[in-house]
């Protein structure tokens, strides 16, 4: 089961590249984090959805909002789409071990093997304030309008 709007948002540690991390607990009294989970890198929902995120990156900043992409793709993969598609946002990998990220969040398929494509806007305290979930095929439609609205 997916976490929901009102629930403490359970820490995670995913690799960024060569050694960089990104915490949830990092961002903790700092900012707020839109936690974007999606099924694949390099693939057309999932590169839409990249790129309406880096669209609209400046009115997520002035919400005081970091995003981060996450799929179980490798970090090397990751950072070399995000270097394709132009993305300034954090592109974070929750390869090993393999979808524990996602399965915290309740958005993993166990079937297919990566994230389902959910959304979770987490407050400055760490509680969830905004979320939205949908299966890997559907591609989002509140991205962008419903995490700055929660705010």
């Amino acid at each position: 089961m997916a976490i929901r709007t009102g629930d403490r948002a359970p820490e995670l540690d995913l690799e960024v590249e060569r050694g960089q991390r990104v915490r949830l607990s990092d961002f903790h009294g700092r900012s707020n984090v839109l936690l974007v989970f999606h099924p694949w890198a390099f693939t057309a929902v999932c590169e839409e959805e990249a790129r309406d995120l880096q669209a609209n990156l400046e009115s997520f900043r002035e919400a005081e909002i970091a995003v981060v992409f996450v799929s179980c793709d490798p970090p090397p993969a990751r950072q070399a789409w995000k270097e394709r598609i132009g993305a300034e946002y954090v592109f974070a990998s929750d390869f090993w071990p393999h979808g524990a990220a996602a399965r915290a969040y309740g958005v993993f398929d166990e079937a297919r093997g990566c994230p389902t494509r959910g959304t979770f806007l987490i407050g400055k305290d760490g509680v969830v304030l905004w979320s939205l979930t949908n299966d890997s095929g559907t591609r989002r439609a509140e991205l962008v309008s419903g995490p700055l609205g929660a705010i």
